[in-house]
C-alpha cells in the first residue's frame, strides 16, 4: 500500500504538470489575443494545436505502448514533454508558440493514457476508482494552485513565465520517476510475442465494447471542451471580469473539487460507476447553460456558477474514466487507452475549432482592450446535446471481468 501511494503521488504530480500546461493557455487567452493581435479562430488553433499533435502521437503510440516497460515509456514521454514546455517559455512569436505547443502536445498527450494504464495495472478494479480519483485530483490542484500561480507569474513578469516554471518543475519530477517508480512489465506477454499494428487495431476496433468506449470518450469531450476554451474570454468581455480576476475562477472551482475527486471515486466504487456518472452527467447540464448565457453578473455570483461547473464536470469524469479502464483486458489496455487518448485529444481540438467558428467578437462594454463574444450560447447547446448522448452511450458499456 505504501508503494502504491508513492506511485499514485508521482503519477498525480506528472498529471498536474500536464494539466496545468494545457489549462494555462485558456485563462491566458485574453492576454495572448491582445499581445499577438489574434482572432478567436487563431486562439482556438493555438489551443487545439496541442490536442491535435497529442491525438496523432497517441494513435501511433498505441502500436507500441504495450511492448515496453511502463516506467521507461513514461520517462521518455515526460522528458519530451518537459523539453517542449521549456521551448514554449522562450517562444517570441505566435507562429513559434504554435510550433512549440504542438511539440509539447506530441509528448504530453500520451502521458494521460499511460498514467491511467499504470494506475489500472497497479490498482485492483474494486479500488481503482479511488486510485483514479486521487490521480485526477491533480486537475483540482492545477486549478487551485497551478493556474492562479501561473496567472500571477504572467501578470508579474510575462506570459512566458508559467511555462518556464512548469519546465523546471517537470525536470525535478523526472528525477523522482527515475528513483521511485518501479519497473512495470506485468502487462507484457510472457512468450515475448507482440501484436503487429493490424492485430492491435483488430483487438480494439474489432471489439464492439471497445468501439463503444471510444465513442463514449469522443462525445464526452464534445460535451465538455466546446465551451471550456472560451470561458475566460467570455468572463472578461461579457461578464465583466478583469484579467487579474480570472484566477479566482480556477481557485474557487479547483478548491471545490480538490477533495471531491477522491470522494467521487469512493462513491463510484461503493454505489456503481454508471450510477454516479449518470447523476453528475445530468447535473452538469445546468452550469453549462448558465455559463454560456451569463449576463454581466457580480463576481461572487459568476464564481458560484463556475464552481458548480467544476464540481459537476469533475464528478462525471472520475466514474467515466474508471468505466473505460474496465472494458478492455490488461494485455490490450495500454493500446486502448492510448487510442482513447488520441480520440479525446483530436475531439477536443475539433470541439475548440467548432467553438472558434461559431463565436465572433464585438466591442466589450467593460474594456477597450477586451472583446465580447457573440453566439457563445449556441456553443452551450452543442455541449448539452453531446452530454446527453454520452449518458445514452454509457448505458451500453460492459465491464470485462478480467480487467
Amino acid at each position: 500500500m505504501k508503494n502504491e501511494r508513492i506511485l499514485l503521488f508521482i503519477l498525480a504530480a506528472i498529471m498536474f504538470t500536464h494539466i496545468m500546461d494545457f489549462m494555462i493557455m485558456m485563462p491566458l487567452g485574453p492576454q495572448l489575443m491582445r499581445i499577438f493581435d489574434i482572432s478567436p479562430q487563431q486562439f482556438a488553433l493555438l489551443v487545439s494545436s496541442y490536442t491535435i499533435t497529442a491525438g496523432i502521437t497517441g494513435f501511433i503510440a498505441a502500436f507500441a505502448i504495450d511492448r515496453f516497460d511502463r516506467k521507461n515509456t513514461l520517462l521518455f514521454m515526460y522528458i519530451g514533454f518537459t523539453v517542449g514546455t521549456i521551448a514554449c517559455a522562450f517562444a517570441p512569436t505566435y507562429a513559434i508558440l504554435l510550433i512549440t505547443r504542438s511539440l509539447a502536445g506530441a509528448f504530453g498527450g500520451v502521458l494521460g493514457a499511460l498514467i491511467l494504464a499504470m494506475v489500472s495495472d497497479a490498482v485492483p478494479l474494486e479500488r481503482r476508482a479511488k486510485g483514479i480519483g486521487i490521480v485526477m485530483a491533480s486537475f483540482s490542484i492545477a486549478s487551485v494552485f497551478g493556474v492562479p500561480f501561473g496567472l500571477f507569474l504572467a501578470s508579474e513578469f510575462t506570459w512566458h513565465a508559467p511555462f518556464l516554471f512548469l519546465g523546471i518543475f517537470s525536470a525535478v519530477i523526472c528525477v523522482l520517476v527515475v528513483f521511485f517508480i518501479p519497473v512495470m512489465r506485468g502487462h507484457i506477454a510472457a512468450d515475448g510475442n507482440h501484436k503487429n499494428p493490424w492485430e492491435v487495431l483488430t483487438a480494439i476496433f474489432g471489439n464492439k465494447n471497445a468501439r463503444l468506449g471510444l465513442t463514449f470518450s469522443a462525445v464526452l469531450m464534445l460535451g465538455h471542451f466546446t465551451i471550456v476554451p472560451f470561458i475566460s474570454p467570455y468572463m472578461v468581455g461579457n461578464v465583466g471580469f478583469s484579467e487579474g480576476e480570472l484566477m479566482y475562477i480556477y481557485l474557487v472551482g479547483g478548491a471545490s473539487t480538490i477533495f471531491f475527486s477522491p470522494w467521487v471515486g469512493k462513491m463510484a466504487d461503493k454505489h456503481g460507476r454508471l450510477k454516479i456518472f449518470t447523476i453528475f452527467g445530468s447535473l452538469v447540464l445546468i452550469p453549462i447553460i448558465a455559463i454560456t448565457n451569463m449576463p454581466p453578473w457580480p463576481l461572487w455570483a459568476a464564481l458560484v456558477v463556475a464552481a458548480v461547473f467544476f464540481v459537476f464536470a469533475n464528478g462525471r469524469m472520475v466514474p467515466s474514466t474508471t468505466m473505460e479502464t474496465a472494458i478492455i483486458k490488461p494485455e490490450n489496455r495500454g493500446s486502448y487507452m492510448s487510442i482513447r487518448s488520441s480520440i479525446q485529444q483530436l475531439t477536443s481540438g475539433f470541439a475548440a475549432f467548432i467553438a472558434g467558428v461559431i463565436v465572433s467578437e464585438k466591442p466589450s462594454l467593460f474594456s477597450t482592450d477586451a472583446k465580447a463574444l457573440v453566439n457563445y450560447e449556441y456553443v452551450g447547446l452543442i455541449a448539452v446535446f453531446f452530454s446527453l448522448v454520452s449518458l445514452w452511450v454509457a448505458r451500453k458499456l460492459k465491464v470485462e471481468t478480467e480487467a
